[in-house]
């Protein structure tokens, strides 16, 4: 400050991870987005929320405090999907963990208010975002309020942020309370009376939430179906007759030109010096060397938070802003000729859907690509091929990965065969990534995924591609446990999948019931929302336990979990010798043997068979 000369701030920016000066990292953004605007902002990362003078380095900023819990929902970033404390955090130098608190935008913003009574507090970033109205909280495993009350913050700016805080700046700037900005796009505010909300649908009130399963479901939904910014309503949810939360409609998607100017700012692309000594912040490895060429996704995973925070409706930047920031990208000393990746949400969406979005906005009830492509679906991946062509063109650049993740059934719906030869020839080193997530049809379709045949035709095409141009490449599935719907039964359908692919996973994916996705609402009400008819939701430890086991039924330690889950499911048929069983008997059960002799015994052998044949078969199974 003394060096620029400044008195103070107006902005002082509150965050829980380390600082990284990065277009991956929601703060950069918007704080160089703030600056391009003539506004001082300075940031305070990670400060000690047991002690408020660490909120006051800055001094009282003259337009508001910005908070944002980071680049995750802080109670994610903590803990496993077992709730056990993760042992190291990306996000933080050195990957220490400790230096935020859980549900950090609560503690944040009581920490400023301790300090200062009555300076504006904006809430922003994921988890504000997904947590704006009553929510269901794995952690604790009840209905909590809207975060906009329990951190006495004024203001949430959800989403992709950067239309309403400059709205917001330009509000404070020109002196109108922050308590009266209750009708910008792109926010949730808090009021004391609907008079002046004339047009908002009522939600059910928090303590209907909290009585009634049924309700929680329904006014789910209706957010669900509220979250497109052309057709989305303006909500009211109320705590009390004098107290109500409103979420105004989002914010309009950013043109081709805003997204360039955006991540055209003069990032330093790096971490805050300071962390140096300590080793730098490891989140940095993955992005550092990528290119976010887009925003939005309208694959409708249910079991995803990106219809709530990004929108459905894909935003891209033009080919030369990302030929720029390759081209920097490759200036950097670190740089050894490999950009690890050109995405995404999803990698291969480089444009709307359908052209009526940018004008008229999504169907409100009708997905894209679920449960099948939508006959006025755009699938033409032109666009990114022409732009991997000139990525890989660049001085310097040897290769060009896609890592952000491809949907399938998007590339087969593209009647040219262009972009997979493009992938397989050029994006692919060694495996592909995919995610058919499941097999089961009735957990696929509670996930928003499409049929496994699809996922089963798209692995023709990318073998048969493989082919073609003489390349020996594979996939490595991502395979999900215990989503809603998934009984032992289908759990067991899923590891006769792993079987019959000569697959076993390393790790699997546990369901995590995240805020704000339709899969989490099924797992806390047992209804799916969108026909209020019954989910199975498995919740045990120990069936989740057993699902997982399954999946990686090959691993000796699991063996017993393994067991336990085909007992139960009766399916007992896959304990056995034969070619498709999962395991072997117990030992020290009766085993049928096949007589050797004529006398019917064994004479010594195992099975009739000597013992330098049996290691020979016990090798064989081992390759296989």
């Amino acid at each position: 400050m003394e060096e620029r000369g400044w008195d103070g701030v107006d902005f002082a920016y509150v965050i829980g991870d380390a600082y990284v000066d990065h277009p991956s990292f929601g703060h950069a953004i918007i704080s160089r987005l703030l600056e391009s605007r003539g506004y001082r902002v300075g940031i305070i990362s990670q400060p000690d929320w047991r002690d408020p003078e660490s909120i006051s380095v800055f001094g009282e900023p003259r337009l508001a405090f910005l908070v944002s819990a980071g680049n995750m929902d802080s109670m994610v970033n903590h803990y496993s999907v077992s709730k056990k404390r993760r042992k190291t955090d990306a996000y933080t130098p050195g990957g220490a963990t400790g230096k935020r608190p859980d549900h950090a935008c609560v503690v944040y913003g009581n920490l400023i208010r301790r300090k200062y009574k009555h300076t504006p507090v904006i809430l922003g970033g994921i988890e504000a975002s997904l947590r704006r109205l009553a929510h269901y909280d794995y952690w604790s495993d009840q209905i909590k309020r809207s975060v906009l009350l329990d951190s006495g913050a004024d203001i949430i700016s959800y989403g992709m942020g950067e239309r309403s805080i400059l709205e917001i700046a330009e509000a404070l700037e020109s002196g109108i309370p922050a308590r009266e900005l209750t009708y910008l796009d792109g926010t949730a505010v808090k009021v004391k009376s609907l008079d002046s909300i004339y047009d908002a649908e009522i939600l059910p009130s928090f303590e209907e939430l909290k009585r009634e399963k049924r309700a929680y479901a329904k006014s789910f939904y209706t957010q669900y179906l509220n979250t497109d910014p052309f057709t989305g309503k303006r909500l009211a949810e109320p705590y009390s007759d004098h107290l109500f939360v409103v979420q105004n409609p989002p914010s309009k998607p950013l043109g081709t030109q805003e997204m360039d100017d955006i991540y055209g700012l003069p990032y330093m692309r790096a971490y805050h010096p300071s962390y140096g000594e300590k080793g730098g912040v490891p989140a940095i490895s993955e992005i550092r060397f990528s290119l976010t060429s887009s925003r939005g996704c309208f694959g409708g995973c249910n079991f995803c938070a990106l219809t709530f925070h990004q929108g459905r409706i894909v935003q891209v930047r033009s080919h030369e802003s990302l030929i720029r920031e390759a081209g920097t990208i490759t200036e950097d000393k670190a740089f050894k000729g490999y950009i690890h990746d050109v995405g995404g949400p999803t990698a291969n969406f480089r444009h709307p859907s359908c052209q009526k979005q940018m004008e008229r906005g999504v169907c409100q009830n009708r997905q894209c690509l679920f449960p099948s492509p939508c006959r006025n679906l755009d699938a033409d991946h032109s666009d990114y091929v022409s732009l991997l062509k000139k990525l890989r063109g660049i001085p310097g650049v040897k290769k060009v990965f896609i890592r952000s993740g491809i949907r399938f059934d998007y590339l087969l719906a593209d009647k040219s065969p262009d972009f997979l030869r493009e992938l397989c020839r050029h994006h692919v080193s060694g495996q592909l990534k995919v995610a058919p997530e499941h097999v089961s049809q009735k957990v696929l379709s509670l996930m928003g995924k499409p049929k496994h045949q699809i996922y089963e035709e798209f692995t023709r095409q990318f073998a048969k591609m493989n082919r073609q141009i003489g390349k020996k490449q594979y996939l490595v599935p991502y395979l999900m446990s215990s989503h809603p719907g998934s009984s032992l039964k289908e759990a067991v359908e899923l590891a006769e999948f792993c079987r019959d692919l000569g697959y076993m996973p390393e790790q699997v994916q546990d369901f995590y019931p995240t805020p704000s996705t339709l899969s989490t609402c099924m797992y806390y009400t047992g209804l799916d929302p969108r026909n209020m008819e019954p989910v199975y939701v498995p919740k045990s430890p120990h069936e989740k336990a057993m699902q997982r086991a399954l999946i990686q039924y090959r691993d000796p330690k699991l063996y017993d979990l393994v067991w336990e889950a085909l007992d139960r499911a009766g399916r007992r048929d896959l304990i056995g010798y034969g070619p498709k069983c999962l395991i072997r008997p117990k030992r020290g059960r009766q085993e049928e043997r096949k007589p050797s002799g004529k006398d019917g015994h064994l004479s010594g052998r195992k099975n009739g068979k000597p013992k330098a044949k049996r290691q020979k078969i016990r090798n064989i199974h081992r390759k296989k």
